[in-house]
């Protein structure tokens, strides 16, 4: 985990040499009462029109695994645990049920913000400005957030699109820290045929998890290949619903010379109420060359999140 902590004190710095005053918030184009951001852009004619593209009935998980100790942005972690409550030196449950019953329960200690997840608006802003004009201190409270909350968010069904950036530069995947520009993207999706629109899920497969995860987890989690902040805002111009990757932080990390590191969260969550998916397993659409599918995402809907770990399907 050396490398992770050396990274977190390589982004202190970098915070603390670029941060700006937050410029006057402009109230979203959904209302100054908008919750959900870019959701509102989900539709029954958007789930009919991704309903159709399953011609195979193929159905992927886009979660990866989460395995307790796998390597995280610190401080978070995850810890599991299997007991048997109530069955401690020979007890049963038998007394109160009348037949002799076995049976495992489990609990975790988990950071929700590791491996797979959605990010919702609530979990970064600038100068302690969220999305929608939300100051911090009126909605973040210790026992979660009082607006912005990823339990708000609906079933997230829409037409999914991928990118492939390690076949477009003709690699099994990208380098630490190697930023992925709009020229980039646009060449890959001319490419590719990839076409975004209004309400759409777009990943971004870079082969860094598939192949750094396992073989090397203190690289995996301290540096990544992603877009730059310029290449963040033409993303947003495609007004999608989510923007994603296969790597833990969608920026790239360290970022490229003149960009802010995270930055992308801000134009994507605060400037335009875009959901993030990191971590995101793209794997097998890659190498399948599935540039386009139905995605669908019901996450757990615990009141208060700011993030939650998720496996959204793919379906095509």
């Amino acid at each position: 985990m050396r490398g992770i902590r050396a990274a977190l004190g390589f982004f202190a710095f970098v915070g603390a040499v670029t941060t700006a005053s937050a410029e006057e918030c402009v109230p979203s184009q959904w209302g100054p009462d908008d919750q959900i951001g870019a959701a509102n852009r989900l539709s029954p004619q958007n789930v009919l029109a991704a309903s159709k593209l399953i011609k195979k009935g193929e159905t992927h998980p886009l979660g990866i695994v989460i395995e307790p100790g796998m390597p995280a942005y610190p401080p978070r972690y995850t810890q599991l645990q299997v007991v048997q409550p109530n069955q401690q030196f020979g007890q049963t449950m038998a007394p109160a049920i009348g037949w002799e019953a076995s049976a495992n329960d489990d609990l975790v200690q988990m950071w929700l913000g590791t491996g797979p997840q959605l990010d919702g608006l609530g979990h970064m802003g600038e100068a302690g400005v969220f999305y929608n004009c939300n100051r911090g201190e009126d909605f973040s409270e210790i026992t979660g957030l009082t607006r912005l909350d990823t339990s708000q968010v609906p079933p997230i069904v829409a037409r999914g699109v991928l990118i492939d950036m390690a076949r477009h530069l003709g690699v099994s995947t990208l380098e630490a820290g190697q930023p992925i520009s709009s020229d980039q993207l646009k060449a890959a999706m001319a490419e590719q045929g990839v076409e975004v629109g209004s309400g759409d899920v777009i990943l971004i497969h870079t082969g860094w998890t598939d192949a750094m995860l396992a073989s090397n987890p203190e690289t995996w989690g301290s540096t990544i290949p992603g877009i730059t902040n310029e290449a963040a805002e033409f993303l947003a111009a495609f007004e999608p619903v989510a923007v994603g990757a296969d790597t833990w932080g969608l920026g790239a990390v360290p970022p490229a010379e003149g960009d802010r590191v995270f930055y992308d969260h801000i134009v994507l969550l605060r400037d335009n109420g875009i959901y993030i998916l990191e971590t995101m397993n793209t794997g097998r659409l890659a190498s399948e060359s599935v540039t386009e599918f139905m995605f669908v995402l019901g996450q757990a809907r615990l009141k208060g999140a700011v993030q939650m770990i998720i496996n959204p399907v793919a379906m095509w």
